[in-house]
């Protein structure tokens, strides 16, 4: 695909999403067939919700204060397919442009998605940081998770809305979340 000049100059040769110069292309963003500058993996990402890596987005952080309103969509439409409502809440769209944004989320199918919650019933996402509410023992690894002990970036696991991973002394664990408190 030939990339048009306008657009290269407007993103100074590097993705408008996460600011990579490998592997460039335009990407159409819908319905109004503007388009951004993205690397090849936020294409990939972007096309293949099934292949989205939620660290890989932490770029959104800065691209969605960007001054194109085609970037500021793509961020709030990767943000509301992961959940980040955090930084959702922190981005502002003018009427016609959340329109839209929304114009292009995916429908809601699964009205009985799986919740992860903590003790406390607030709901946890995939990067956030718990922190252990309970000594535990971790079968098989020797040692036990200390109560007060913060498991950063953990993972949700799919099929279980009871249980998330995350590492505690270098070991990739799965822990239950009724002992773990969102911090």
């Amino acid at each position: 695909m030939d990339i048009n000049q306008k657009l290269l100059d407007r993103s100074t040769n590097k993705c408008e999403l996460c600011g990579s110069s490998e592997d460039l292309s335009a990407y159409t963003v819908a319905p109004k067939d503007e388009e951004i500058l993205v690397c090849g993996t936020c294409k990939e990402q972007l096309e293949d919700n099934d292949k989205i890596d939620e660290n890989h987005w932490h770029c959104l952080n800065d691209s969605m204060w960007s001054e194109i309103d085609a970037v500021k969509v793509v961020a709030y439409r990767m943000l509301s397919i992961m959940k980040n409502q955090d930084l959702l809440d922190m981005l502002y769209l003018e009427d016609d442009v959340k329109e839209w944004a929304d114009a292009g989320l995916p429908e809601e199918s699964d009205e009985n998605a799986l919740v992860h919650r903590d003790s406390n019933g607030v709901i946890l996402n995939a990067g956030d940081t718990v922190v252990i509410i309970k000594d535990l023992p971790v079968k098989g690894a020797g040692f036990t998770a200390k109560q007060g002990t913060a498991v950063r970036n953990i993972s949700l696991v799919h099929d279980d809305e009871t249980h998330i991973e995350g590492r505690v002394n270098g070991v990739k664990i799965h822990l239950k979340t009724c002992f773990l408190k969102k911090s």
